[in-house]
């Protein structure tokens, strides 16, 4: 039976989202060897419709950001250009959400991207194509960095080259982001997170933030050592909550990354035991950072590996019952609309 919705009239704003449709490449995996194949299994298919039905499932999700995930690419033209098909595919969805006529969610309100860092000051071309695609609604870029050593962490994920952050060519890409008002989202694993202290700390006037709690790692080489990294992992949070242009969202965890028991698609663990597992995580952010720099996500349809949209949201509600109305409005919208320039949204 489905959760009763825990303080349904909370505005939420959820800027981690993603829309795909991967229903041509399902026949085409291999067999499954890493827990996220699950995922694309699981979800092949995740678009408008999807994301109205899991916003509109009971909890007042007035907005949202998409954040790429490598869909609807160009097929064709320049290799560095590609990826502004997603923001062009993003943003007829955001121009439709927007009519009204499919309900309150703001959907796509903000429109994260992907252009290949690694491409330098040519960088330049790409960020000027995405803002003229994006309608207004173009925020920045993503560029996944997570890597380790050993590519059964990450599975699918696992194409990211080591050491992006010290990158003379991301460093020269990155300075031109300010003049544009552009922010970097980074997604990296939990040994990475010293490296993205650098980086942060060298480009001060670029708004980061750092995605899904900084990704404890828990599988594989990792098994069974989440919890004696946890000191780890907060100490290196704690330093880059010392850099005012580093925010973080408040998420990700229910990815199979972290290796937390009793979570995935067989098994739909209830709100309160989510919130047990996911607490100390959370709490540590919101403490470190404070409401003003963090934001809870959905990353959807991803974290539906571990839960339902509602239980999620019922999750990271009762992590929060503690706080103060002023602090809850923050933590789920105030901060998002604020960092992603959603005016008018919250």
């Amino acid at each position: 039976m489905p959760e009763a919705i825990i303080d349904p009239d909370l505005p939420i704003i959820d800027p981690h989202h993603h829309l795909w449709d991967w229903r041509s490449r399902i026949p085409h995996l291999p067999p499954q060897t890493h827990p996220f194949e699950a995922i694309l299994r699981q979800s092949p298919r995740y678009l408008l419709d999807e994301l109205l039905a899991d916003a509109g499932a009971g909890h007042n999700v007035v907005g949202t950001v998409y954040v790429q995930c490598g869909a609807f690419y160009r097929a064709e033209g320049p290799e560095a250009m590609k990826p502004v098909g997603e923001t062009e595919f993003v943003n007829g969805v955001a121009a439709m959400a927007a009519s009204g006529i499919y309900g309150v969610t703001r959907a796509c309100a903000g429109i994260v991207g992907h252009a290949d860092l690694g491409l330098g000051d040519a960088v330049a071309d790409v960020l000027d194509a995405h803002i003229a695609a994006g309608g207004g609604r173009f925020r920045g870029i993503r560029h996944m960095m997570a890597h380790d050593d050993d590519p059964a962490v990450l599975g699918p994920l696992a194409h990211s080259v080591a050491g992006l952050c010290a990158s003379p060519a991301v460093h020269a890409a990155l300075r031109h982001f300010a003049s544009r008002n552009l922010s970097l989202d980074l997604w990296v694993l939990e040994p990475q997170l010293p490296e993205v202290r650098a980086l942060a700390k060298a480009f001060p006037d670029v708004a980061m933030v750092i995605d899904h709690v900084g990704t404890p790692v828990g599988l594989d080489r990792y098994a069974g050592q989440r919890e004696e990294r946890f000191t780890t992992w907060r100490a290196s949070m704690a330093a880059l909550a010392e850099l005012a242009n580093v925010h973080v969202k408040l998420g990700g965890l229910g990815m199979p990354f972290p290796g937390f028991d009793g979570m995935g698609p067989d098994v739909r663990p209830s709100s309160e035991t989510l919130a047990t597992a996911w607490a100390p995580y959370i709490e540590s952010c919101i403490e470190l950072f404070g409401v003003g720099r963090c934001m809870f996500e959905s990353n959807f349809p991803v974290d539906g590996w571990a839960c339902d949209y509602p239980t999620l949201w019922n999750a990271f509600k009762r992590i929060a019952a503690g706080a103060s109305a002023d602090e809850k409005a923050a933590l789920f919208a105030g901060t998002a609309a604020r960092f992603y320039r959603l005016e008018g949204t919250a």
